[in-house]
């Protein structure tokens, strides 16, 4: 496929690990922070191609996975109401919460939708004016414009039979919180090309200086990440910790300033929970008081839900990229894609899932499974 085979090319993917080699002089642990990017990382066995000791931290940036598991109940409890559509894209209807997912709630009788844009649940709204229409906005700093486009809109047009169930967090304050743990291992990163494209990079140089960790905006192809790799190894090597932009192609330094603007009109700065991790402050957005109208936990007074997380999953580890997904025992055993203990289970970018999808095989016997 055109702009995609070029950056798959085996020759030019090739000349970049010999140079990682040729590079490289001691171990290194480095997080590569999207769960595309960890994707691509497990599918195309680039981790396994690299230098003895140079290890990829895979990182909690997969949007599904971290969506803490008191907004999936919440999510549940308004689906459940009569009277509401809830509409969401398709992969938030298989996460689990405390003790179902939308998909029950689908089977129940709920009125529960997929779309594949928040305009298409604004749309919904206005077809069904006689309904409460909800649309669960879960994501990066990628999906947070979209969302907060619709919220201007539905203000703008007095839809108000719309909200939005806001579950949105922020790259910067993940990094700084994995930098600040005691059992961090991390000493680069690969930092994530799409939310740069929208927020630029600006946030990231007092992270490198602050923590001494070099950080490279890549992209999503197997040559984005050898490149990304190889600038990362190579400041390493010399003792430096600058920002690079690698992806270029599609990365301002500015960002958008057009979705900047739209962002800082509807939403504000939150704490935020983050599933298997915790409470990160200030990593989330929530609807700003000129919006709070259209935000669904006020609206259905659900606020107050408290959730309990399973015992056996160890998801918030590999979240961390304190253990690979094979590391847990339940994986492949209790937990498989179409029995999923947690979201990086279920999530198509999450670590679990990709490992079950591409690893399974070579992970120790004893959790080897042909379940799923």
């Amino acid at each position: 496929m055109k702009y995609l085979e070029e950056f798959s090319d085996p020759v030019l993917a090739g000349k970049l690990v010999e140079q990682i080699h040729a590079t490289v002089t001691k171990p290194w642990a480095m997080m590569e922070v999207c769960g595309g990017q960890t994707h691509t990382i497990v599918r195309h066995g680039i981790d396994q191609l690299l230098p003895d000791g140079v290890e990829m931290i895979h990182g909690p940036g997969c949007p599904v996975c971290v969506t803490p598991l008191e907004i999936i109940d919440k999510a549940l409890e308004i689906a459940a109401q009569p009277g509401v559509i809830f509409c969401s894209f398709g992969d938030m209807l298989r996460v689990p919460g405390s003790g179902r997912d939308l998909f029950r709630i689908k089977s129940e009788g709920g009125d529960v939708r997929v779309v594949y844009s928040p305009l298409d649940a604004l749309r919904v709204a206005q077809q069904n004016p006689d309904k409460e229409v909800v649309f669960f906005g879960i994501g990066f700093e990628t999906t947070a414009p979209p969302n907060a486009m619709t919220v201007y809109q539905a203000k703008k047009l007095g839809i108000p039979n719309f909200s939005l169930l806001v579950s949105h967090v922020r790259v910067p304050p993940a990094i700084e919180a994995i930098m600040q743990s005691p059992r961090c291992r991390v000493q680069g990163f690969l930092a994530a090309g799409h939310v740069c494209s929208v927020m630029g990079t600006s946030e990231y140089p007092p992270l490198a200086e602050k923590y001494g960790v070099p950080i490279v905006v890549t992209g999503f192809e197997p040559l984005d990440i050898l490149a990304g790799i190889l600038r990362t190894v190579s400041q390493l090597e010399k003792g430096e910790h600058v920002v690079e932009n690698a992806y270029r192609r599609a990365v301002q330094d500015a960002g958008n300033p057009a979705a900047i603007a739209m962002l800082a009109d509807v939403f504000e700065s939150t704490d935020r929970s983050w599933r298997g991790i915790g409470m990160i402050p200030q990593s989330g957005w929530r609807l700003s008081e000129r919006y709070r109208e259209y935000d669904a936990e006020y609206r259905f007074q659900v606020r107050d839900i408290v959730t309990e997380e399973s015992t056996v999953c160890r998801s918030g580890e590999v979240l961390q990229g304190l253990i690979k997904p094979h590391e847990c025992s339940a994986f492949g055993t209790v937990c498989t894609p179409r029995n999923p203990l947690g979201a990086t289970m279920v999530s198509s970018e999450g670590a679990c899932a990709a490992y079950y999808l591409y690893r399974r095989l070579e992970t120790p016997a004893e959790v080897v499974t042909t379940g799923g």
